[in-house]
């Protein structure tokens, strides 16, 4: 059952393409969180900007379902709707709660030094901080659809733990709150997530699964050129809700029969994410057989897809 299971999970791992459609729409909330210093800031407010920039442009998010909160709510590139305090973000979440619909996508990006451990983890704000528990009761309002959570300070490691949840993918730039020195993962994430960089099959979109691997490989990379020891591990929470929630040009196809496949794929994927959340309640042996049966056919839909889409 075992090696069964895990065939079915490199099949659809292989297989797989990304889940997000026309019918699913993207809310963007990025928070630069307190600089200390100039360089910092630009560092920081870059990572939102770059993010902000492809939100509206490559990803066609509306004015209304981007939110971003800065240091300094006077830089123009920016244009944030506010200044990054804790009270804020908080509203910025109950706005997001009033726009989102069941099976949209929202994505929370934070970049910003980081401190404290466990549940007390946070990012530094212009006020008092924000802490991982904070972030935990302002998530619980999005139940219902696919949150992307990025916390792209130092010292975020301890997001993971408190903030892991079904539908949920967490992203931090450590893997321990202990890593406090200057992360590096904000840029390479964010340019792997709004560009090509990191479209490792080249199918014209960006998983979040592909942008992790192409900024920790970035991030590596980095720390190599300059003979330094590598001091911060980036970590993820899902891989294969990561692997299937994705970003970039719409793919179509003039074939209609696709799109009853694709809505039954997505049927799949939905019962995928009750399964796991079931986990706990059932036999170990009904729940592999059901997770296998459902895996193949994701992985059996997708190719239908394919096949679809490759016609001419």
């Amino acid at each position: 059952m075992a090696r069964s299971l895990t065939l079915a999970v490199a099949t659809l791992l292989t297989l797989l393409s990304p889940s997000a459609s026309a019918a699913q729409r993207v809310h963007v909330l990025a928070v630069a969180g307190l600089s200390g210093e100039p360089a910092y800031r630009a560092l920081f407010e870059s990572a939102a900007s770059t993010l902000a920039d492809s939100a509206r442009g490559r990803w066609k998010v509306a004015d209304s379902s981007l939110i971003v909160l800065a240091e300094d709510t006077q830089t123009k590139r920016l244009g944030a709707a506010g200044r990054s305090t804790k009270d804020e973000i908080a509203k910025a979440f109950l706005s997001l709660s009033r726009r989102v619909a069941p099976g949209d996508i929202v994505v929370v990006f934070l970049v910003g030094h980081g401190s404290g451990e466990g549940a007390d983890s946070r990012v530094s704000l212009p006020g008092p901080d924000a802490t991982a528990a904070d972030f935990s009761a302002w998530l619980s309002g999005f139940a219902k659809q696919s949150v992307v959570f990025i916390n792209a300070a130092s010292g975020s490691g301890d997001f993971i733990k408190v903030l892991a949840a079904p539908r949920r993918v967490i992203v931090t730039a450590t893997r321990t709150a202990l890593e406090r020195n200057e992360s590096r993962f904000a840029a390479p994430f964010v340019r792997g997530l709004t560009s090509d960089e990191a479209d490792a099959d080249k199918d014209g979109r960006v998983s979040v699964l592909e942008a992790f691997a192409y900024a920790k490989k970035e991030v590596a990379r980095a720390y190599e050129t300059e003979n330094k020891l590598l001091t911060e591990h980036a970590s993820i929470s899902d891989s294969v809700l990561a692997r299937s929630v994705s970003f970039g040009a719409q793919r179509g196809t003039a074939d209609p029969r696709a799109g009853p496949l694709v809505a039954a794929r997505q049927e799949l994927e939905s019962q995928v994410a009750t399964l796991r959340g079931k986990k706990d309640t059932m036999a170990p042996a009904a729940y592999e057989a059901e997770l296998e049966r459902l895996l193949f056919a994701i992985a059996e839909k997708t190719q239908q897809i394919r096949a679809l889409r490759a016609k001419p």
